[in-house]
Formats: C-alpha cells, sequence, structure tokens
C-alpha cells in the first residue's frame, strides 16, 4: 500500500491592492475599494473556492508618505467579523500586537470572533517594532526587544488563560433554574510583571477552545517564542536553502520545548507570477514592474544600499556592489539584494521589481506545473509545509492561483480537495 502524500497547506495574506507596491497604479486595480468590505468578502471567498487554509491580515499603527500607495485600511478584527459572515470554511487570522493590547482586551475580541466564526480564528502574536508606531499608544519609543518579548510571553500566557476560564460545559442555560454553573468558571488571579488580571474572561469557552495561535518569528527570542507557542509559523526565506536552514531549527527548537515538530506548520512567504506559459506569466511581472515611479524606486534602493544609485540605467545590468563583509548599513535587506543578484542577474528595473514584491520573500515565475514543482521540492526536502501566499497584484494573482496552480497541485495528491473540517485547527492537523 502506497504511503500518504504529505499535503501542502497555504493561506493567503491579504494586503491592500496587491504585495506589490505598484500594484494599486494598474488602470483595473481595486484602488478604490479598499474601504469597501465586499472587497475583501470576495477575496476571502475566492480563498476559500482554493481550499486554502485561512486568509490573513497583518497590521499596522502608523503611516509614513501616504504618496507611496495604501497600506492600512480597515482594522483587521473588524474585517474579519463581517468576512466571518460571507465564508463558511476558511479561517481568519490577524495580527495583535502584544506591545499595544492588553490580554484581557485581545482574549475577548479574538474569543468573540471566534464564536461568530463558528471556529475559525487565529493570532498572529507579534511585539511590533517601529517607534512611530510606539507614538501612538503613549510610548516615546518601542521598548528594547528583550523587554517587549518578556511582555508578549506574559500577554499570551494570561490570553490562555482567560480562554480556558470557562470550561466547556459551564453554560448550562436552564430557564427554570442558573444559566451557568459558577463551578466551571475559573478566575485567573494573574499579578505579573507587566499585567494584573483577574479574570474570568466575559466570553464563555468559544468553538475552538481557544484561537489558533501563528508567530512570525525571524530573531532568536522570535523563533523561541514561535518554538513555545506557536501552531503555526509564518517565516521570511528568500531561497530553498534559507527556508531550510529554518525550517530545520525552528523545528529542533520545538521539539527541545517538549511539543511534537509535526504538529507545528512552517509556511514561508511566496510571491507568484503564474501563466499559461513561462512568457505570459513573465509578461505579467513586467507589466507591474513598469509601474514602479523610477525616482521613488531608485531613491529607496539608494537608502538599501547607501549608494545614489539615480543615474543607474534601469535596462542594464545591476552595477557592481560591495561585498557583504564591507557593508556597513543594516545587513539583512542588502544581504537579500545580494543574493537575488547573484542568483537571478537581474536588470536594474528587474531588481526593482523584486524589491517592490515581497521584498526578502520568495518569487515564483511560470506555468502551473512549474510553480508546482518548485512547491513541491519545498514541502519534500524541509523547506516547509506550506506557503503564506502573498499575490502581488489582487484578485488577479490570487485568482491565477486558485484556477491554475490549485488544480495541479491537487493532480498530483499534495494539496485537498475538499475541506474536512470546519475549524481552522481541523484544517491545520489535515494531512
Amino acid at each position: 500500500m502506497a504511503a500518504q502524500r504529505k499535503k501542502l497547506h497555504l493561506n493567503a495574506f491579504l494586503f491592500g491592492a496587491g504585495h506589490h507596491q505598484a500594484a494599486w497604479r494598474a488602470p483595473d486595480s481595486p484602488v478604490e475599494r479598499l474601504g469597501d468590505i465586499a472587497y475583501y468578502e470576495e477575496l476571502a471567498q475566492l480563498a476559500e473556492r482554493g481550499l486554502f487554509d485561512a486568509v490573513f491580515f497583518a497590521d499596522g499603527h502608523s503611516i509614513s508618505s501616504v504618496e507611496d500607495g495604501p497600506r492600512w485600511f480597515l482594522e483587521p478584527l473588524t474585517a474579519l467579523s463581517a468576512m466571518a459572515r460571507a465564508t463558511t470554511h476558511i479561517g481568519l487570522v490577524c495580527t495583535v500586537s502584544t506591545t499595544f493590547f492588553t490580554p484581557f482586551h485581545a482574549a475577548r475580541m479574538l474569543a468573540s470572533l471566534d464564536h461568530i466564526s463558528g471556529g475559525r480564528v487565529g493570532w498572529n502574536v507579534v511585539t511590533s517594532m517601529f517607534d512611530a508606531e510606539a507614538r501612538n499608544h503613549g510610548y516615546t519609543a518601542m521598548p528594547p526587544k528583550t523587554e517587549r518579548y518578556e511582555r508578549a510571553r506574559e500577554f499570551v500566557s494570561v490570553a490562555r488563560s482567560l480562554w480556558s476560564s470557562w470550561d466547556s460545559d459551564a453554560l448550562r442555560p436552564d430557564r427554570n433554574g442558573v444559566y451557568a454553573d459558577s463551578s466551571r468558571i475559573t478566575p485567573v488571579n494573574h499579578d505579573g510583571h507587566h499585567f494584573l488580571v483577574d479574570g474570568p474572561l466575559t466570553v464563555p469557552r468559544s468553538p475552538q477552545g481557544e484561537p489558533v495561535l501563528f508567530q512570525a518569528g525571524a530573531s532568536g527570542p522570535g523563533r523561541e517564542l514561535a518554538a513555545d507557542y506557536a501552531e503555526g509559523i509564518y517565516a521570511v526565506a528568500y531561497d530553498l536553502p534559507s527556508a531550510q536552514e529554518y525550517y530545520s531549527d525552528v523545528k529542533q527548537r520545538i521539539a527541545q520545548a517538549g511539543r511534537d515538530p509535526q504538529s507545528v506548520l512552517i509556511m514561508p512567504g511566496l510571491v507568484t507570477y503564474v501563466g499559461e506559459t513561462h512568457e505570459q506569466a513573465l509578461e505579467k511581472q513586467r507589466a507591474v514592474d513598469m509601474l514602479l515611479p523610477v525616482e521613488q524606486s531608485l531613491a529607496q534602493l539608494s537608502t538599501f544600499v547607501e549608494q545614489d544609485c539615480s543615474e543607474w540605467e534601469l535596462d542594464e545590468p545591476v552595477p557592481p556592489l560591495p561585498p557583504l563583509e564591507e557593508f556597513t548599513g543594516p545587513q539583512g535587506r542588502y544581504g537579500t539584494i545580494l543574493r537575488i543578484i547573484e542568483a537571478e542577474q537581474p536588470t536594474v528595473r528587474q531588481l526593482l521589481g523584486r524589491l517592490a514584491a515581497g521584498g526578502g520573500h520568495y518569487t515564483m515565475v511560470g506555468t502551473p506545473s512549474s510553480i508546482a514543482d518548485q512547491m513541491e521540492l519545498w514541502l519534500n526536502t524541509g523547506g516547509a509545509d506550506g506557503f503564506n501566499l502573498m499575490p502581488p497584484q489582487q484578485p488577479h494573482s490570487l485568482r491565477d492561483f486558485v484556477e491554475l496552480v490549485v488544480p495541479e497541485l491537487q493532480r498530483r495528491g499534495i494539496y485537498r480537495t475538499e475541506y474536512q473540517a470546519t475549524t481552522l485547527r481541523g484544517h491545520l492537523a489535515q494531512t
């Protein structure tokens, strides 16, 4: 009897008009609809048609240059409440900051949404990172990283205690008797370094017991937090070797934390341009890259590489850059730029496009078959359990993936052909 093939898990990362910085400039972009909840409902329905585990909203608490294009619009939990009513199976995940919220506030909102959705909610645990965000929440600057992660750990622990403060059988609505059994409801009585929380939660136990916890840990403290608590991890990997390094390291940390590594899904970000032919896919990528404002994009690149790029010829190869060990600025983004140049030998315009769509996340350009080949390779060689899809243009890129790539993955037997569960935790457990 043939062994069952491992199944890919997919998440749709919804962001504005698409993850490409110039997506909103396209004549047919949905930029005028970014405050229209029907737009997001349609995207969620499209992802649900593709049998995705979940849709995901990131969140930010400040804005910089509004001329560059849209970033944040609707508050994610509010939007997901409406999207829950427009869908039936797909999971609903959003970022909630442990630096800017309190455990009771977050636990109450997330448990409420889990009830509204019938058990489809996930929480992406973040500590936030920008001083501009901190100044909107009473801080003069972001607390040090060590303090943020200490707070995050206490925050998650308290939230989980609040979710479990109601036993699953505590509600016993007897019109001639009592509404709930108080002996099945337990105060939290938490008095910690960061939080004082009596509890119990005002929301009874939700369908999943507690929302699914996600994390996007890249730093050491982030990886440790993910290893201790996360059921799904959003990762950044430019190529397969870097994905394999991260995957191996975090799975080992999960085992060291006394948890089953197979129970935690690692899902690197993935940008895709899909065409019925490779040339068609390249043309889709080229068309949106051409929408980038040249002067602004070159100025941004100048910041990344710490030299003047304003006179670089757009359709010529990228001029030589110093090796990483000689670069004195922030090395993460610069290292990614060097890897892109080495692997792809792009023109300057192509490099600007790659950085504009997903930055350091992996990009696949090709046919349904060639993209499925690469996804299957990552799945089978310790690079990923699935992917956090980052469509460069909405709704076109997501529709291309659902209509062209999903059937190819199903044909190979590495992707579900129907939902077998009704909760997000159930989707993630499907193998």
